[in-house]
């Protein structure tokens, strides 16, 4: 059941960021099932294979071949993933392809943002790994 912070989002077309207005509770409960399907290492890992795939997709047997996991665990994690709404899969034959879901990650860049910032945020200054030499005197 939506509140009423929710409706109001859902009638604006938009969803104001986390950092500018509280959250229904609708809404809190939809985005802690991402959070929590990224809060996974593996699961993060996967994501970022998929998403940064040329081509834009990938077949399960190369997500599987690169951790040291059962076919199963692998499986149940790209199941997470799709019930987050973060990927999507289409069986070929024998295999899996699976491809990232833009528009959520989008959504989460989009809630995360603080008020005023239309882009990413600025890189921090470079620092050298080795300490600046003094001169002698």
């Amino acid at each position: 059941m939506l509140d009423q912070a929710d409706a109001d989002e859902a009638a604006e077309g938009c969803c104001p960021g986390l950092l500018t207005a509280p959250l229904g509770e609708a809404r809190a409960v939809e985005l802690a099932k991402v959070f929590k399907a990224l809060g996974d290492p593996v699961r993060l890992r996967l994501l970022s294979m998929i998403a940064s795939r040329a081509g834009g997709e990938v077949c399960v047997c190369d997500l599987t071949s690169a951790f040291d996991l059962s076919q199963p665990t692998i499986s149940h994690h790209l199941k997470l993933l799709r019930q987050a709404g973060l990927i999507d899969c289409e069986r070929r034959g024998t295999w899996v392809y699976y491809w990232l879901l833009p528009e959520m990650t989008d959504t989460l860049a989009e809630i995360l943002t603080r008020p005023g910032r239309s882009g990413p945020a600025e890189a921090p200054p470079e620092t050298s790994a080795e300490a600046p030499v003094e001169a002698s005197s």
